[in-house]
């Protein structure tokens, strides 16, 4: 086993060697092409009248209701408004377009008051009907405008909500216009958290007439994105950035703080930093956690934290006949040295438990679980028991992309490999595009094991644990279904009573630990980093944030 971790630990050396060579040849900003930039100059490069973001990817598209990655939520969040947001560096509810929001007396409807004389980026009206028009396109499989044929998935409600309309799972039961300014959510149960799950970034509103308009085409690049919020998008060069624009007529007086806010798209944790350093991006998020020390060590820098709210898991396939197996699946996550692993990628910003959902949420959690302990002797024993002595072949797939919970994803999962094949499992490692990855692993065979995290959408045990074992959510798993998780999800959807949720959510707690089947990795404390210059950011425990009140001076 030594030899094992040696290998994985000798991988990690090699990457911080290709840091060191990448920042010390990036004293001087990259060349830029002018003729790609929207203003005819270099904003990218340090552009005094732009705002520069360093984003970890490009993101899958702008069409809200229709992703899953931090990417395109991150840029989402400054085209868009949701009905509700949270306030700054917190998971607390806070009105936006809509003002004030209450409960029927059973629970079961969710009337919604709307901020009045707002207008989408096209001079069209923002009212009840386009809450209602959006709200359906997510939910409704028929939807003449929802676009299924060309691909539209609208997977994150899937996941959320439980099913679409006319799914027996599905929670919403009907979205009503009362009147102009008011619309009203209901429910085939009652549904204690849907104010914070439809605050999550996911669910922007967007300008109907824009999507009956742009079509198939909406939200991808080289066409249109329309909300209400502090930026109009510009320019999305694919590939390279994302240019938006002032919003001049944005509801909240005096926002944003800046004229011009451009996404860079820099896959590369080392590639941002060095571009950070040298005045080519003003701020930028998801960094490695060694390059702690030297954001430290740089004057002209501000570490920025974002506060712990996500896991990293390794997801694995129930139909892959070994992995069908609960006592398999078992042994893989006894075959991880999850704490070393951890604390060689990690550090000081990395937690190892075998909680899905994270610390803040303790509460929550079963209080008896008790861990995977390492023990690879135990762990080939339990191959060999279950009917494979000599292991077997398993493809690994890994994100092409740094995520707060996977900041340097191909070591890691070469980490996991080398654990694995010590106990062996022969294991083959595989990537794709991010939008492919994210699409793929729910496709039809799916992915044997794969990489994923969670950042959490708003602050309750529900979306952790509802968007990945709830009724849909469990696709990329494969043929695993449990009906008593799903009532005990259900049954904590419908309690208002905070004490009464928690042992349910600690039985789920507990079932899930002995399922193995999103194996914990680690629960991380996200690294930013910005200019010394750049005011008013204030990162959401939630994983994005809007930028109005993000100036440089």
């Amino acid at each position: 086993m030594l030899r094992q971790l040696k290998r994985w630990r000798t991988a990690l050396l090699v990457l911080v060697a290709a840091m060191t060579v990448v920042l010390t040849n990036c004293g001087a900003p990259p060349a830029t092409d002018n003729a790609s930039s929207p203003t005819g100059s270099p904003a990218a490069a340090g552009d005094q009248t732009a705002l520069v973001f360093g984003l970890g990817g490009q993101p899958a598209n702008l069409e809200p209701g229709n992703i899953e990655d931090g990417n395109s939520i991150y840029a989402q969040q400054q085209i868009y408004n949701r009905l509700i947001d949270n306030a700054p560096g917190s998971t607390d509810l806070v009105p936006s377009l809509a003002t004030e929001w209450t409960a029927s007396e059973d629970g079961r409807t969710w009337t919604f008051k709307l901020r009045e004389g707002v207008q989408f980026h096209d001079g069209t009206d923002f009212n009840a009907e386009a809450v209602k028009y959006n709200v359906e396109r997510w939910w409704d499989p028929n939807h003449p405008e929802g676009y299924r044929n060309a691909g539209r998935t609208y997977t994150v409600w899937q996941s959320l909500f439980g099913g679409y309309k006319g799914d027996e799972a599905s929670a919403l039961s009907a979205v009503n216009v009362v009147d102009d300014y008011t619309v009203e959510f209901v429910f085939n149960e009652p549904f204690a958290a849907f104010p914070a799950a439809i605050s999550s970034g996911y669910f922007g509103i967007a300008s109907p007439t824009a999507i009956q308009e742009a079509g198939t085409d909406y939200g991808i690049s080289g066409s249109v994105a329309v909300g209400t919020g502090p930026y109009v998008l510009q320019e999305w060069i694919s590939g390279d950035r994302i240019v938006l624009q002032k919003n001049p007529n944005y509801w909240e007086q005096g926002l944003p703080k800046e004229e011009q806010l451009v996404f860079r798209f820099i896959s590369e944790p080392a590639a941002r930093v060095a571009e950070l350093r040298s005045g080519s991006i003003d701020f930028t998020i998801d960094l490695a956690p060694d390059q702690l020390n030297e954001l430290k060590s740089d004057t002209n820098l501000a570490t920025v934290y974002r506060p712990s709210f996500n896991v990293g898991y390794l997801g694995l396939n129930t139909s892959y006949e070994p992995l069908s197996k609960v006592e398999v699946r078992q042994a893989i996550a006894k075959a991880i040295n999850r704490p070393e692993i951890v604390q060689a990628f990690w550090g000081e910003l990395g937690k190892v438990d075998s909680h899905f959902i994270p610390e803040s949420l303790a509460d929550f959690r079963a209080k008896d679980l008790g861990d995977y302990e390492y023990n690879p002797e135990q762990a080939k024993q339990m191959l060999a028991d279950a009917g494979y002595p000599n292991g077997f072949d398993l493809e690994l797939w890994y994100m092409p992309v740094s995520r707060p919970y996977f900041p340097t994803p191909k070591p890691i999962a070469e980490a996991f490999a080398a654990d694995l094949s010590a106990i062996g499992i022969r294991v083959k490692l595989n990537t794709k595009d991010w939008a492919a990855y994210l699409d793929d692993r729910n496709k039809e065979p799916g992915y044997q094991a794969f990489m994923l995290g969670w950042t959490g959408d708003y602050g309750d045990p529900d979306n952790f644990y509802y968007a990945h074992f709830g009724p849909g959510a469990t696709r990329d798993i494969g043929s695993w279904q449990d009906s008593k998780v799903f009532q005990l999800l259900n049954d904590a959807r419908k309690v208002g009573d905070e004490a009464e949720r928690i042992p349910l959510y600690a039985e789920v707690d507990k079932i899930l630990f002995e399922q193995a089947l999103r194996i914990p990795i680690v629960h991380s404390q996200p690294l930013n980093a910005a200019r010394s210059n750049i005011n008013g950011w204030e990162p959401s425990p939630l994983g994005s944030e809007s930028f109005e009140q993000v100036e440089k001076t």
